[in-house]
């Protein structure tokens, strides 16, 4: 019989539970693994929802909890919860070192338990690496912490090219797997549109906007001027919106202060900190168009056919569907693009629509992986892989 490898699992809050949801559903098939689940950030935050709830109702629990955000989200706040992070991590794994830890995306949350392994000599496995944002911090964070691992699973196969040939990972350390959330999609039944819309307060007979926006954390100092920009357009455009929470980066809250002010001047309009899974399908499935820089809007929105006015350059660099609308912060171009994704013509574009994201099998394949490779000094040796001149 195989020894029991021990796997740590490190989720930020409802940014990732979706996406590591079938991913440790699969882990837990096999009596081989030992799941350890490392919670920590916004899932322990009342301000963000308290979705360490939303764990424990999937029939999940924390073996670790780390406490790590700061009243503030300045970038002093930011940079000394990273600090946090990286003590917090450092005392668990003080603890138990897992035989791997599985880290996801870009947070700078994750970048601190990466950090913390790294004297510990823990093998990283990281998840969604090779992408891009490059109007946000996250897109430095992302690529260290692509450095700092060792094994990685991409979503599309253009970010794997770039895993090996733009950071110089050796091929033998990267799959491409697909996107997991495609795989939480395809086995979740969303809500009737009357039921969703029932639910938080909107008109079943009318079509409603998801409205989810980030900070752009390269570009903190603008980040009012752009949400008053896209509540004009909102405004002017007329149709109803169910807004979403911002994540806790630099000047989350400034977005969070105005998003408040415009439900205090639309009464009725919901302002909801997660829609848990089901919720958030359901408002993808439903919604008429999704507004913001929303990752989920390039890629989990195609596998609805619905249209996506991402805003500004959060995203740029990313592989996108058809449904995705480019546009500048400016009301009039916000406006432009919503009116065009209600056409006819641009519905009709959608048929078909296949998302690029993958076919719904990424966390077997991810799994397969972790339960097979060799835990050995090759694999915690990093060596640099040159890229073709």
């Amino acid at each position: 019989m195989a020894p029991v490898r021990s796997v740590g699992v490190v989720t930020v809050g409802r940014t990732d539970w979706n996406l590591w949801r079938p991913v440790l559903d699969e882990i837990r098939t096999h009596a081989d693994l030992d799941l350890r689940l490392y919670v920590t950030s916004m899932h322990l935050s009342p301000e963000f929802g308290y979705t360490i709830r939303d764990i424990e109702a999937d029939g999940f629990k924390a073996d670790e909890k780390i406490e790590l955000l700061m009243s503030s989200d300045s970038p002093q706040g930011v940079a000394m919860a990273m600090g946090l992070g990286n003590i917090g991590f450092a005392q668990v794994f003080a603890r138990t070192r897992p035989d791997m830890l599985l880290v996801l995306g870009d947070r700078f949350e994750t970048l601190s338990a990466v950090t913390a392994a790294l004297p510990f000599a823990i093998p990283v496995a990281h998840l969604y690496g090779g992408e891009a944002t490059e109007g946000a911090i996250d897109e430095l964070t992302r690529h260290a912490i692509t450095k700092l691992s060792h094994l990685h699973f991409t979503s599309t196969q253009q970010y794997a090219d770039r895993v090996c040939c733009a950071l110089g990972e050796e091929p033998w350390r990267v799959a491409h797997v697909g996107a997991t959330s495609i795989d939480e999609i395809k086995r979740t039944e969303v809500l009737s549109r009357d039921v969703f819309t029932r639910a938080h307060g909107l008109d079943p007979e009318k079509p409603f906007l998801l409205v989810t926006l980030h900070p752009v954390t390269l570009d903190a100092e603008n980040t009012e001027a752009h949400v008053r920009c896209v509540l004009e357009a909102l405004e002017q455009f007329g149709m109803p919106v169910l807004l979403t929470y911002p994540n806790a980066d630099t000047s989350g809250r400034i977005i969070l202060k105005h998003l408040k002010k415009y439900q205090a001047r639309y009464p009725g309009t919901p302002l909801v900190a997660s829609l848990h899974r089901v919720g958030y399908y359901s408002a993808l499935k439903h919604a008429a168009a999704m507004v913001g820089n929303s990752s989920s809007g390039i890629v989990e929105a195609p596998s609805y056919a619905l249209p996506v006015i991402n805003i500004g350059d959060r995203q740029k660099g990313r592989v996108r569907a058809r449904n995705v609308i480019d546009v500048s912060y400016e009301p009039e171009a916000i406006l432009r693009a919503l009116g065009r994704s209600q056409t006819a013509e641009f519905r009709r574009s959608l048929e078909g629509i296949e998302n690029p994201y993958g076919d719904g099998h990424a966390s077997k394949r991810i799994v397969d992986v972790i339960r097979t490779v060799i835990l050995d000094k090759r694999l915690l040796t990093k060596t640099l892989q040159h890229p073709p001149l």
